[in-house]
């Protein structure tokens, strides 16, 4: 975190406080940042995230050195997310996060706007608007499964499969288009991306991004028809990292995703609450079986 002292009268009025633009080496130490609260960010996300939206990303400084951040993520004029709400501790409780908290709002202006924020702050969130919509769920397990063939189907590198079908596919699971984000994500330099295929079209029935993290490697997005499609595509992630820690976040409210953890021997271990400043997002949840990240929904 943070190694700039506080001043024990700082405050955000200070004019030795701003709020800034991130740069790509300013996302390094956000993810860093998120490391040490425990959320264990992929190694690579932070390309990936810029890519999402450039100048959705703050930071607020002291004297020019970063204390705390927040990502206001802009999916077109519509949707927009916000994550990497993070606060060097010493510097917290005196009204720096509620700035970096505004800038981020602002950016994103009328769009509908969701988060996953821990469960103690949902008051709070309440109070800028937001309403909750269902709580996901972090479950955590060893990778010992093989692969599992599904009937009429086949699971193939992601990559091979034209990227517009998977674009379209990904549509559909999320609020909306995210073209940019979803390319870069797929080519993670430390990730790997499997696709479920019907064998007599061509159709995309499911696909799912594997990433190594700073401990163990996550799952996410795991979108997919319908369970046992969902089994496959998690089985052919986990068979490459066996023996090695996973993650993979739910929607509480698709029992056949957590049914999907359950029966691979994962645990619960960190609940967030999934919010919206509108109605929730007309995604069919019943088809998530994993969060893409918490950071950018």
């Amino acid at each position: 975190m943070s190694s700039v002292p506080c001043p024990d009268r700082a405050t955000p009025d200070d004019l030795r406080f701003g709020v800034r633009r991130m740069t790509p080496g300013d996302a390094d130490i956000a993810l860093d940042w998120a490391a040490s609260e425990g959320w264990n960010p992929g190694l690579d996300d932070a390309r990936s995230f810029f890519a999402a939206d450039p100048h959705g990303f703050f930071v607020g400084t002291w004297d020019g050195a970063p204390i705390g951040c927040i990502s206001a993520v802009a999916y077109g004029d519509a949707f927009g997310f916000i994550g990497l709400y993070i606060v060097s501790p010493a510097w917290r409780g005196k009204g720096f996060g509620m700035r970096l908290w505004e800038e981020g709002m602002t950016y994103l202006g009328a769009r509908n706007i969701g988060l996953d924020g821990v469960l103690a702050q949902q008051p709070n969130y309440r109070k800028s608007g937001f309403v909750l919509a269902y709580r996901n769920v972090r479950y955590e397990g060893v990778a010992l499964a093989d692969d599992e063939p599904v009937d009429g189907v086949t699971i193939a590198d992601a990559l091979s499969v034209p990227f517009e079908r998977l674009l379209d596919y990904d549509t559909r699971m999320f609020a909306c288009e995210r073209a940019a984000f979803l390319r870069a994500w797929l080519a993670q330099p430390q990730a790997h991306a499997r696709a479920c295929i019907a064998i007599d079209g061509d159709s995309v029935r499911g696909f799912a991004v594997i990433r190594r993290c700073g401990t163990g490697h996550k799952i996410g997005p795991l979108f997919a028809d319908d369970l046992p499609t969902a089994r496959a595509l998690y089985r052919a992630l986990v068979s490459g990292v066996q023996g090695e820690a996973v993650f993979l976040d739910v929607p509480e409210s698709n029992p056949a995703a957590v049914a999907l953890a359950v029966e691979h021997d994962m645990q619960s271990v960190f609940e967030t609450a999934r919010m919206y400043t509108r109605a929730a997002p007309d995604v069919p949840l019943a088809n998530v079986f994993g969060v893409t990240t918490f950071e950018l929904g």
